[in-house]
């Protein structure tokens, strides 16, 4: 089980220094709103590859009227794992130590894999395709760490392609090349994807029935499907190649990329009902969105690839009646890793009983209770 033992913070939001000593167990935060519980989750998320669980910059986790950079640091698994902001006169530069010696973001993904639910996800579903896509490309991330390297190459070579459609008129020659950076990147994007795809659907059919209804999951983009049905890199490279070549004049018209895995759509079914996931209540909504945090992290448990993950749940139980918390805690426990939680009050963590750690998150400091 992966769990966190230790977590230290300096001048890292609201919180000049605080310290956790943790025993292993799930960990339950609570207190009043705006006193940093979701600054502690947020923290955690940062002891990972990517921006965390706000996707905020460096600069903006430092401590007001801080003189100094921020850190991270925790134990995990006997390991001592640091991040932070290094800054040196007007440059500043993110910093990652494990076991003391200087390493990178990719390290990371070795000793930790993360999955979080905030309450600014809950509008998924009713929200637009690039929504789903952020939320799906998350749970990638945390199976397949390098996906967010390829997405960055993806972005990066179509900004390049966009600047040249805007010009309104496009070299054959040098559209050749960022489009092939584009169609390589674009690819692993798909393939990347279907797989997780796959995963994700199998961990949702294999839980039990229950709290947390079960989705149906797919993907419209063209790249994606064809990686679902079998199709191999060079197929799905050469498609998204002729599509961006044949659709240069389409494209300069709009002045922007009109097709690829940018513009790739996650569809979830709610099965119980049969209706698309944005057309469910929003308890249902609320409820299917844990159950895919749920898999999602019972895929990562079972792929015997790395680290079982640990679950970062922003108020996730706030909304929840007794037995769906209850119901919710049970399914942690079976896991295999370490989630952590948060909520207003000490009673929302009541069924745990003595399967967690509580602390009280007041001002700025925190106290076990």
């Amino acid at each position: 089980m992966t769990a966190l033992t230790r977590l230290r913070l300096s001048n890292f939001r609201n919180y000049e220094t605080v310290s956790l000593d943790l025993d292993g167990r799930h960990v339950c935060l609570f207190g009043p709103n705006g006193a940093g519980k979701t600054n502690l989750l947020e923290a955690v998320s940062q002891l990972g590859p990517g921006r965390g669980l706000r996707s905020a910059t460096l600069a903006d986790l430092t401590r007001h009227d801080a003189e100094t950079g921020w850190t991270v640091s925790a134990t995990v698994d006997d390991q001592k794992i640091g991040v932070g902001l290094e800054t040196d006169g007007n440059t500043s530069k993110r910093i990652i130590r494990i076991d003391g010696a200087p390493s990178q973001a990719s390290d990371l993904a070795d000793l930790i894999r993360i999955v979080w639910l905030t309450p600014a996800m809950d509008g998924v579903f009713r929200g637009g395709a690039s929504d789903r896509r952020r939320f799906f490309d998350r749970q990638v991330m945390a199976h397949i760490p390098s996906h967010g390297t390829a997405s960055a190459r993806y972005e990066r070579a179509m900004r390049e392609r966009n600047a040249l459609l805007e010009r309104g008129h496009v070299d054959p020659a040098w559209a050749d090349a960022i489009e092939t950076r584009m169609a390589e990147a674009g690819a692993e994007i798909a393939i990347n994807r279907a797989h997780v795809l796959e995963s994700l659907q199998s961990a949702v059919d294999a839980r039990p029935e229950g709290f947390f209804p079960k989705g149906d999951l797919s993907l419209d983009g063209d790249a994606e499907q064809a990686a679902v049905k079998g199709e191999d890199f060079k197929t799905i490279f050469e498609t998204l190649s002729d599509a961006y070549r044949n659709g240069r004049r389409r494209d300069m018209a709009a002045g922007r990329t009109l097709s690829g895995p940018h513009r790739t759509d996650l569809s979830v079914i709610h099965r119980p009902t049969g209706m698309p996931a944005g057309e469910a209540s929003t308890g249902q909504q609320k409820a299917l969105l844990i159950g895919l945090i749920l898999a999602s992290a019972k895929a990562l448990s079972q792929d015997g690839e790395g680290p079982s993950p640990i679950l970062l749940l922003d108020e996730a139980a706030a909304h929840l009646d007794a037995d769906r918390r209850a119901a919710l805690f049970d399914e942690l426990c079976a896991l295999g890793g370490q989630a952590w939680l948060t909520g207003t009050e000490s009673f929302l963590f009541e069924a745990f009983q003595d399967r967690a750690q509580r602390f009280e998150i007041r001002d700025g400091e925190a106290r076990e209770a």
